[in-house]
């Protein structure tokens, strides 16, 4: 499914690209038969009612689930099968993850751990940085997300707000080319939700970084995205530029959840 809009050629490596993917859980179908790609730099937004998929996309996207069947390629290098067709080793897998950073609803950070601890974690062991120029890194991010002052408190003596936007700079230290978002956002209350998206939208503007994102917070949605994607049951409804989803849907479903959440 060609993105809204699109003027690039179909030769362009895709950042992300799904293929006739499906997801089941036992019995219960998650995803049924997803095409979708995304550009590089590309700001996509999934919404939709819980439990239509959308999270289950970011999952497959960062290795942490595998499709029942399909492909999903991240810059044209399939993450499910190498190229004998057999199912990738850890090494493989993990080599490919490291170019997906991902931040979630919880924020997953090491309790026993200051906030410089947590962010020089993964540089000095993934990329076997220096603890030196991990350091320097992590104080950088630290800056771009407004809690330099921080780096010594442990997360217990943050807020829920600065806990996420600590675990948004720890994702962006690995200088992931693409970043996934998973409503981020739903366990914090209105004026810290706001702090979050405050550092994703100067990351949007400020960056190459391709975004993945699912979240409820529409007006964040409309302003940030260059493309919504809607998920019903599993499968995309209708996509396209914000103005045309939030103005002008195609899909009666579309205009149903929109007046849900927008009335709620």
């Amino acid at each position: 499914m060609e993105p809204h809009g699109s003027t690039k050629s179909q030769q362009a490596t895709w950042a992300i690209e799904f293929e006739k993917v499906s997801k089941s859980f036992g019995a219960h179908q998650v995803l049924v038969d997803l095409d979708m790609q995304v550009h590089p730099g590309e700001k996509v937004t999934l919404i939709g009612p819980s439990g239509s998929g959308k999270t289950t996309v970011l999952r497959l996207a960062m290795t942490l689930a595998k499709p029942t069947t399909g492909d999903i390629r991240l810059f044209g290098e399939s993450i499910v099968l190498d190229a004998a067709g057999k199912p990738l080793s850890g090494s493989q897998e993990a080599r490919l993850r490291r170019r997906c950073g991902m931040v979630f609803q919880q924020f997953n950070l090491f309790p026993h751990l200051t906030v410089l601890q947590n962010l020089i974690l993964a540089p000095t062991t993934v990329l076997k940085q220096s603890k030196e120029q991990a350091e320097k890194s992590a104080l950088e991010y630290l800056r771009m997300v407004g809690l330099e002052s921080k780096v010594h408190a442990y997360p217990a003596q943050l807020s829920g707000g600065q806990q996420q936007r600590i675990a948004i700079a720890r994702a962006l230290i690995l200088k992931p080319e693409i970043l996934l978002l998973d409503e981020i956002t739903s366990a914090l209350d209105p004026e810290l939700a706001g702090e979050v998206l405050d550092v994703v939208r100067r990351i949007a503007h400020e960056s190459n970084v391709t975004l993945l994102i699912v979240t409820h917070e529409m007006r964040f949605a409309r302003e940030i995205s260059d493309r919504i994607a809607v998920f019903d049951a599993g499968r995309i409804i209708e996509q396209g530029s914000p103005d045309k989803i939030f103005t002008n849907p195609e899909s009666e479903r579309t205009r149903a959840f929109l007046q849900s959440v927008l009335n709620h």
